[in-house]
């Protein structure tokens, strides 16, 4: 199974064998735990996975601190986070997600497997992506998981994610897709409305194999078009 080629760079996945196999004699703990075969959002890009994106073929670049300093605090808190980019998941949910998780660490699936993800919660300037107000949301599948249902939540109009921390109550239901059979991408149509300027995309995805939900929060910038 292949995974997208963001910027011609190669696979997610091939990419990550190669930093592994280059950083092996440079680094004295060689980054522990790349990513099983799950799944995330890739575009517009999940937090992890955009720092991933960008960052894992020299995550150990000190211009990172000053050119994207959120994922700089997220490398440094957790490689794995990165590595781990398509597993961030929580197990037997039961659909309660608000009950699962608490407000302020909708990023972080509720700090799940153990709390390696809490960076993705940080308040701050996160890269963002510009997109039209209608957009899709790609779903990578990398292990054909398939899909109960897709819920993507959109910030309501006046929430700042350079300033506040995301909850419950600060999203908006915008598009529900409901039982996919496993595809690699699944694109979901998006309608932001009359939003413009900054805002969070968030996403879950209920795979279908098991009791497993999956949480991805994306960055972008809405032109009102």
């Amino acid at each position: 199974m292949s995974l997208p080629r963001p910027r011609g760079r190669g696979t997610p996945a091939r990419r990550a064998m190669a930093v592994l196999a280059a950083t092996a004699a440079v680094t004295t703990a060689a980054p522990a735990g790349v990513a099983g075969a799950h799944g995330s959002a890739t575009d517009p890009p999940a937090r992890n996975y955009g720092c991933f994106d960008r960052w894992g073929h020299r995550f150990q670049a000190p211009e990172m601190a000053t050119e994207d300093p959120m994922c700089w605090q997220a490398w440094q808190a957790d490689p794995n986070a990165m590595w781990n980019w398509n597993g961030l998941y929580r197990e037997g949910v039961g659909g309660d997600h608000r009950a699962a998780i608490p407000d302020g660490q909708l990023c972080s699936a509720g700090r799940t497997q153990g709390g390696r993800y809490a960076a993705m919660d940080a308040v701050g300037e996160w890269k963002a992506v510009t997109k039209d107000n209608r957009f899709s949301v790609n779903v990578h599948d990398q292990a054909y998981h398939g899909a109960d249902y897709y819920r993507v939540y959109l910030t309501r109009q006046g929430f700042d994610p350079t300033t506040q921390a995301l909850g419950w109550d600060d999203l908006e239901l915008v598009a529900e897709v409901g039982e996919t059979p496993p595809a690699n991408d699944t694109l979901i149509p998006v309608d932001a409305g009359d939003r413009t300027g900054r805002h969070i995309v968030y996403t879950i995805w209920q795979a279908s194999h098991l009791d497993q939900s999956y949480y991805f929060c994306s960055d972008v910038v809405f032109t009102g078009r």
